[in-house]
């Protein structure tokens, strides 16, 4: 019983530690199904600001630049990675990062393809 009492601690202190890949991944999922339903507005709204404010042309909203960027489809997520507040989302089909605010993961870039040994190659980027 000392044995199990003695691990105990340590096995929650090591979970306590894990990196949390669930919550990235649910806002580019979030964010992808906004595309997929034509509710720009609410993609907007998972964008980081200066992601946001960048996107449109002058005279246009953001979710008619998401709109006119026709977006492909993308699958199911298939990997996350998460360094510190930010974090890369993988998905069949796309790739998109984020990064931590205090009111949660907001989309920096989207529709992002990788580029070998260059920094990847975004439709959507701040």
């Amino acid at each position: 019983m000392r044995m199990l009492l003695a691990v105990l601690p340590v096995t929650l202190i090591i979970a306590g530690c894990a990196v949390d890949t669930t919550s990235p991944a649910r806002t580019a999922e979030r964010f992808r199904t906004a595309l997929a339903a034509h509710q720009e507005d609410t993609a907007c709204a998972l964008l980081a600001e200066q992601t946001a404010e960048k996107l449109p042309d002058p005279g246009q909203t953001c979710a008619e630049a998401l709109r006119d960027l026709k977006l492909g489809a993308a699958g199911p997520v298939t990997a996350v990675r998460v360094w510190g507040d930010d974090a890369q989302v993988r998905l069949s089909g796309d790739t998109l990062f984020l990064h931590r605010y205090s009111d949660g993961w907001r989309v920096t870039a989207a529709s992002c393809r990788p580029q070998g040994d260059r920094p990847y190659d975004c439709e959507v980027e701040n």
